[in-house]
C-alpha cells in the first residue's frame, strides 16, 4: 500500500497578468509557493539515478537530452504538487498570441531541497559557458508547468529569456534576480507513454525546416537554446490524445557575465 503524501499549505507569492489560449488577459493570475518546504519534494541521493547526456543534431543549434534525471516517484510528487496549486487556462507573465498555447498552466516557486539536488545531478552535463556567459550554479526556482489534456497542443514558437526567481526570506514574495539571465530551456518530462500518454512529442526545428521529435519519457529532460537571437530553437508541443494528460515543467538554466 502506497502511503499518501502530506503537503503543507500554500499561498500566492505574486500576481501577474495571465494570457488566455484564445486571446485575452486575466489580471492578477497567481504564482504559488508552499508556506514551508514540502517534504515530498526533497530529493535524496539515489545511486540508481545515473543521468546521461544525448546531443541532438539540429543544424548547428544547441539541443540535447539528459535521460534518467529523476525517479518515477520524484516525478509523481512534482505532478501532485502542481495539482494542489491548480491548473488554469491563463499563464501568468506569459504573452502568447491567440491559438499558440493551447494547454493548462500553473506557475510556482519551488524550494532548494528540490532544485539544488536536481542541478547537482546534471551540472557536469550542462554547457559551462554560453556566449561568454558563465553557468550559474543554481536553477531559477520559478517552475512554469503545463498540463496537456485531450486535444491540447503548443504550436510552433521560440522561448524568450528570463531573469531568475526565488522566494523572499519570509516566503511571501517572489523575487527577481539581478545579473543573470536564462540561456537554456529545460523541459522536465513528468510522465509519458508508459503512463498512458498518447502523443505529446516535442518537435525541434532545424534552420533548413526539417525537424527532430523528442517523445516525453518520465524522468528525462530536454534542453535547448532560447532567447531572442538566431540561436533560439523553434519548437512545438505535439497534440495529446486520450484521457491521460501529459505533464511537463519548464525550468530555466541561468548564465551570468
Amino acid at each position: 500500500m502506497v502511503t499518501p503524501r502530506t503537503w503543507p499549505a500554500h499561498r500566492t507569492v505574486a500576481r501577474l497578468p495571465g494570457s488566455l489560449p484564445l486571446g485575452g488577459v486575466v489580471d492578477g493570475t497567481p504564482i504559488h509557493a508552499f508556506e514551508v518546504p514540502a517534504p515530498a519534494l526533497m530529493l535524496a541521493p539515489d545511486a540508481a539515478i545515473t543521468p546521461t547526456r544525448h546531443d541532438i543534431a539540429l543544424g548547428g543549434l544547441l539541443a540535447f537530452e539528459i535521460r534518467q534525471l529523476i525517479s518515477a516517484d520524484e516525478a509523481d510528487a512534482i505532478i501532485e504538487a502542481s495539482e494542489r496549486f491548480g491548473y488554469r487556462d491563463e499563464a501568468p507573465g506569459i504573452h502568447t498570441p491567440p491559438g499558440m498555447r493551447m494547454n493548462k498552466s500553473v506557475h510556482w516557486v519551488a524550494d532548494s531541497p528540490l532544485l539544488a539536488p536536481l542541478f547537482e545531478r546534471m551540472a557536469h552535463l550542462l554547457p559551462s559557458h554560453i556566449d561568454n556567459r558563465l553557468l550559474v550554479p543554481q536553477l531559477s526556482q520559478r517552475l512554469n508547468m503545463y498540463r496537456y489534456d485531450d486535444g491540447d497542443v503548443f504550436n510552433r514558437h521560440t522561448d524568450g529569456d528570463w531573469p531568475g526567481f526565488s522566494l523572499s526570506a519570509d516566503r511571501r514574495e517572489m523575487l527577481s534576480w539581478a545579473g543573470a539571465r536564462s540561456c537554456l530551456t529545460m523541459l522536465l518530462y513528468l510522465n509519458g507513454p508508459q503512463d498512458g500518454v498518447q502523443g505529446g512529442h516535442t518537435r525541434l526545428f532545424r534552420p533548413d525546416g526539417s525537424a527532430h521529435d523528442v517523445m516525453p519519457a518520465k524522468g528525462n529532460a530536454l534542453f535547448f537554446r532560447h532567447g531572442f537571437g538566431p540561436q533560439s530553437v523553434l519548437h512545438s508541443g505535439g497534440q495529446v490524445v486520450g484521457p491521460v494528460p501529459k505533464y511537463v515543467a519548464r525550468i530555466n538554466v541561468m548564465y551570468a557575465g
